[in-house]
């Protein structure tokens, strides 16, 4: 179900009752009861680029170190990271006869979590690396890996015993807002993590400890006529890299009205926004439940609602055709 309301800018909320249609995906319906605890991190695998090996025979790699990674219940991917994503840096170097693979691990904030030696590998056989050592390889990188992540993340806990509670809001990594003209990147950032606070969602700088993530993307359109279509994409995704859901803003404005200044609009805009967040939340089974709410109360206020424009925005103009 697509709503649509103006507060400077048009929101798209992609939020639905009940089951969540695409572009969301899984069924987080079923996902509440798992949600309790903390789902395990993703681990991404990028292909090396100092491992002396070929770009297709680099990606092929990383691809087997994933697999294998799943196969001791790591969640591992060799993609691009979403922000909340553990990193497995890999690079060989070469002693005399013998080449010797080093593992570091990095966490979602990029701080260095511990560095691994593999096992050596003769340098002739990884000049032509086959398909069968290939594996082998990978399958040695993962225990490598597998045993960096347990002890990071034993040595978080032990530091931070608030971690092993899974009580209170839900703890949101809120990126800095991108592409945005005038002072939009910062403001709709301060905006947004104040409005996600008036909704029940604790919104912080840093990934630790953070079971969501939201991606804030602005891009700006001009299609003549004096005007610039504005969009506001906000990426909702969980701690082991499901892309939870996406809400989207957009609206048409007289070309330069947020050259500089966003003031209202974006104050606006993050409250809308915002609603949406929470309800891709909610639905996810992310949001603790208010004892004694009804099913009507707990609706209620899920979805972003109509707001009027703030008064510099007020002569903004409403889009004809919903795109």
């Amino acid at each position: 179900m697509m709503r649509r309301s103006f507060a400077g800018l048009a929101l798209l909320a992609l939020a639905a009752c009940g089951d969540l249609p695409q572009p969301f995906r899984g069924n987080p319906g079923g996902m509440a009861g798992r949600l309790a605890v903390p789902p395990p991190y993703r681990m991404v695998v990028p292909p090396p680029e100092a491992a002396m090996l070929t770009a297709t025979e680099s990606e092929a790699f990383a691809k087997a170190v994933a697999a294998a990674l799943l196969k001791r219940e790591v969640p591992a991917v060799a993609d691009a990271p979403l922000p909340l994503d553990w990193r497995l840096a890999m690079d060989m170097r070469l002693e005399g006869n013998r080449v010797v693979p080093r593992y570091a691990l990095f966490d979602p904030d990029g701080a260095p979590q511990g560095v691994a030696e593999g096992s050596a590998i003769p340098a002739r056989d990884w000049a032509r690396p086959s398909t069968a050592l290939l594996a082998e390889v990978a399958n040695d990188a993962s225990r490598r890996a597998t045993d960096l992540l347990l002890r990071a993340e034993a040595a978080r806990k032990s530091t931070k015993p608030a971690a092993l509670a899974s009580a209170g809001p839900p703890r949101l990594y809120l990126l800095p807002v991108r592409g945005a003209p005038g002072d939009g990147n910062d403001s709709l950032t301060v905006r947004m993590r104040d409005s996600l606070g008036d909704n029940g969602i604790l919104a912080q700088e840093v990934a630790d400890d953070a079971g969501f993530a939201a991606d804030g993307r602005v891009n700006v359109v001009s299609f003549g006529r004096g005007m610039q279509r504005v969009e506001i994409l906000w990426i909702i995704s969980r701690r082991d890299g499901q892309e939870l859901g996406r809400v989207l803003q957009m609206n048409e404005i007289p070309s330069g009205l947020l050259d500089r200044h966003w003031g209202d609009v974006a104050f606006a805009a993050a409250a809308e926004a915002a609603g949406g967040v929470q309800r891709v939340i909610e639905n996810a089974g992310g949001m603790p439940t208010r004892e004694g709410a009804t099913g009507q109360e707990a609706q209620a206020g899920a979805a972003p609602g109509g707001l009027a424009l703030p008064p510099r925005a007020a002569a903004l103009p409403r889009p004809g055709a919903a795109p």
